[in-house]
């Protein structure tokens, strides 16, 4: 569609004002399930950080143990 100006574009028949928000909307929706998906992401990350490191040093402590228990006997 060829416009005269920008304003005729911005305006787009009278139908401006439907348009723009329509492009808002859709704009507003990817934006925020980018960042909700974004934040879920890290927090899941951080989880399984967590589990690792906490997995490990149950195995250390238990590693610890057993090594005790074999140097009294």
């Amino acid at each position: 569609m060829y416009f005269d100006s920008f304003d005729a574009f911005l305006r787009m028949g009278e139908h401006g004002l439907y348009v723009w928000m329509a492009y808002g909307a859709t704009l507003l929706v990817l934006l925020s399930a980018f960042f909700i998906t974004r934040s879920m992401s890290r927090s899941v990350e951080e989880n399984i950080r967590w589990t690792i490191l906490s997995r490990q040093s149950e195995q250390a402590a238990g590693t610890a143990q057993t090594q005790r228990q074999g140097n009294e006997s």
